[in-house]
């Protein structure tokens, strides 16, 4: 992935109907659409002051395909949706909201992550030796851990997907969002996700996606404004909101009664 000026149309590569039919074949259908998200992304370039971009859907790919198979299932209603990977979760092992802990103790993921072409020195990648808590994953599936008990219980109807693979850095390491791109880069780069959050929604069949935060939430609303799935969030875990420092388990607790989708992650 290329940190440069110029800027090239994607190749956004138009969804075949796919027959799904046993579970296995939902599986490998959404690990394809995934390889095809990645290479209409690969075809971008980010400039300053992004200097290093992350894409632990390749580097990362025997972790995440495991995630895909464990717990991608057919009957799933709910999507919980996130924005993109933090640098000490989904970056270090390409699992949404990636706390290490979790990712292995809980979901039980295996396999062996490699490392970014273009590494940068400040953010290396440890996979699943890394050491950092990532905070917003904490919270998050430790949310999961004491409502749902088993990850068994939470797939029963839930997946959980992040909106766009890649992670963004500038030359000091600092982490930057999509939001917070070059208006142009970043409406190439919303185009690509976009077109595949719908594909992944209309493969999955799910009938709610949840943002977790308030640009997840919004990009669900424009790319699937056509579709009659219903869209609503959460508030993001991360510790950089003062409303999630407040205690986010017990906030998402609320808003997720509110909502009516606690009986779908209790599978009760």
């Amino acid at each position: 992935m290329a940190a440069a000026a110029a800027m090239l149309d994607p190749v956004i590569i138009p969804l075949k109907k796919r027959e799904t039919g046993p579970q296995s074949d939902l599986c490998e259908d959404v690990i394809k659409l995934e390889e095809e998200l990645c290479f209409s992304l690969s075809l971008l370039s980010f400039s300053s002051p992004v200097t290093h971009v992350y894409n632990p859907l390749e580097y990362a790919k025997e972790t995440h395909n495991d995630y895909v198979r464990k717990y991608c299932k057919l009957g799933q209603k709910v999507i919980f949706l996130g924005m993109n990977p933090g640098p000490f979760g989904m970056a270090q092992n390409g699992i949404p909201f990636g706390d290490t802990n979790h990712v292995k103790d809980w979901l039980q993921i295996k396999g062996t992550v490699y490392v970014p072409e273009k590494e940068h020195r400040k953010r290396p990648i440890q996979g699943l030796n890394c050491q950092r808590v990532e905070v917003s994953g904490s919270r998050f599936w430790e949310f999961f851990k004491e409502h749902s008990k088993s990850p068994q219980t939470l797939f029963c109807n839930c997946y959980v997907h992040n909106y766009c693979p890649l992670a963004f850095m500038t030359s000091s390491g600092k982490n930057i969002t999509p939001p917070k791109l070059p208006k142009s880069e970043r409406q190439q780069l919303l185009k690509v996700c976009d077109k595949s959050l719908v594909e992944i929604v209309e493969l999955t069949g799910v009938e709610i996606v949840v943002g977790v935060g308030k640009f997840a939430e919004e990009r669900a609303c424009k790319a699937l404004k056509d579709s009659s799935v219903k869209i609503c969030s959460i508030t993001h875990p991360s510790p950089a909101s003062p409303l999630a420092n407040t205690g986010w388990s017990s906030l998402a607790l609320s808003q997720l009664t509110d909502l009516g989708l606690m009986g779908y992650i209790m599978n009760s």
